[in-house]
């Protein structure tokens, strides 16, 4: 299995936060699968692992943002990423943010780009689930951005 977890960490990923709006709270986390799986319709697609809180939400709830990280926001994705976190609101203080107008999940501004999507497929996959789902809207694209990749184990 560490050959394989090696194989895999050669493999550069964007760096993803996803967020949800639960009845109690903003929950979120950083994640490095996620992206389009269709153009007609228009699908994206988000990789949780089983055991995360966010996997369950995301089975009651449907509509979420995923906001695709900058160069320059390696704190909120190691913010995210850290295990036993509180909820988003408090993750993203101090931070530029807005209320997503289709999933009323949070979105972080300043990132390559976010999007909000309504889940319209799950898949079991091994310790992950896939959650397939139609774009509902595009919050912003910023094409002058440089992204915030994972590569080898780092942020970069």
């Amino acid at each position: 299995m560490s050959e394989f977890i090696e194989a895999m960490a050669q493999v550069p990923t964007g760096v993803t936060v996803v967020t949800v709006k639960d009845d109690r709270d903003d929950v979120g986390t950083t994640v490095a699968t996620f992206g389009s799986v269709s153009l007609d319709p228009p699908l994206v697609m988000v990789s949780m692992d089983n055991a995360g809180y966010l996997n369950e939400l995301l089975l009651r709830r449907d509509r979420w943002a995923a906001s695709v990280l900058s160069a320059g926001q390696k704190a909120i994705a190691s913010r995210f990423a850290t295990p036993g976190r509180p909820g988003a609101r408090l993750l993203l203080a101090g931070t530029p943010h807005h209320r997503g107008a289709h999933s009323e999940a949070l979105v972080v501004d300043g990132g390559v780009t976010a999007v909000e999507a309504e889940t319209v497929k799950v898949v079991p996959a091994g310790d992950h689930t896939l959650f397939v789902a139609r774009v509902l809207g595009v919050d912003y694209v910023d094409s002058s951005a440089q992204p915030l990749t994972r590569y080898r184990g780092r942020y970069r």
